[in-house]
């Protein structure tokens, strides 16, 4: 009898209470890298974003730290901007408070009962001259501001022939990498004339030439002996360094170069190794950039391992 009733305790506590089961635990969270976009602030305004992926860390923690931002923040020149917005308000502005201080000063003198005639013992008469002294400067340097203005410096149109010259006989490697630099200089410049020289040879002319003086519509060719012994090519090839005539007009040395054209505004000599010489002359003034500068020597360089190597097969074959 215990026993059935032992049983039936166990049936019942079975079907009444629940069954104890381990709760299943959430897998852990796949991991993820968290984005923190560091701002970099130039002083010249130029902004640059930038995406740093740091290391794993788990997907809660990350929820909790996204919206968020770490770094510096970004800088905003406000007063810089306006001044920019409105360049001619602000330079004609001090002559405006020197102009109003002026006639506060006078209005002030006339209505406040105080004799015209200026008295040293008097303190407001001493007031009176240094703001009248103050707004003239006002005055004085808003002119000032007003007479300096930046030019803007306008290419000027070559006036020339376009020309197409290319040392017969040369190989077609060494033609088709002259055209390759002629092609790039004016596409990436303001080259618009560009002469090489390599020894007593004249190896391209092209671009912008100086117009016949017969007037048959014929070219100024190049003088290689004459050229060379000049002193803007002697000094630039004596050297190996490159020389950068910004404002052309300005050089005596000018009337070396007859076969560029007249209003030629800039000018690059550049040597080709110890016995070349490229001569680029540009449309504008200061129209070349130190980028472009170290552009052009790096591409002389390159353009100097192609000529060397006809010079000294073409010496060879004269041999």
């Amino acid at each position: 009898m215990e026993l059935i009733l032992s049983m039936e305790a166990r049936l019942a506590s079975s079907l009444l209470l629940p069954r104890l089961r381990p709760t299943p635990t959430a897998p852990p969270a796949p991991y993820q890298y968290q984005y923190q976009y560091q701002y970099h602030y130039h002083p010249r305004f130029h902004l640059h974003l930038s995406s740093v992926r740091s290391s794993p860390v788990a997907r809660a923690s990350s929820n909790s730290s996204q919206g968020t931002y770490r770094g510096a923040k970004p800088q905003r020149d406000w007063i810089g901007e306006w001044v920019s917005k409105n360049d001619a308000l602000v330079r004609i502005l001090p002559i405006l408070v020197g102009g109003v201080s002026l006639v506060a000063v006078l209005l002030n003198r006339a209505f406040s009962g105080i004799a015209p005639v200026a008295d040293a013992s008097s303190s407001q008469s001493r007031a009176d001259i240094l703001t009248l002294s103050l707004a003239a400067t006002d005055i004085l340097a808003g002119l000032v501001w007003l007479s300096i203005r930046p030019k803007y410096i306008s290419p000027v149109a070559p006036s020339g022939i376009e020309c197409k010259w290319v040392k017969p006989g040369i190989s077609s490697d060494v033609n088709r990498e002259l055209l390759w630099f002629w092609e790039s200089l004016s596409s990436a410049t303001r080259c618009k004339s560009l002469v090489v020289v390599y020894g007593n040879d004249c190896l391209l002319q092209i671009g912008a030439a100086a117009e016949s003086p017969e007037g048959d519509g014929g070219i100024v060719a190049v003088d290689v002996n004459k050229l060379t012994q000049g002193s803007l090519c002697r000094s630039c090839m004596q050297s190996s360094k490159q020389s950068y005539l910004a404002n052309l007009s300005l050089y005596p040395g000018r009337t070396e170069l007859p076969f560029l054209p007249n209003n030629t505004q800039a000018l690059i000599l550049q040597p080709i190794g110890d016995k070349g010489v490229a001569i680029i002359g540009g449309d504008t003034i200061r129209g070349f950039t130190a980028a472009d500068q170290a552009w052009i020597s790096m591409v002389a360089e390159k353009l100097d391992g192609t000529v060397s190597k006809f010079a000294e097969a073409f010496a060879e074959a004269e041999r």
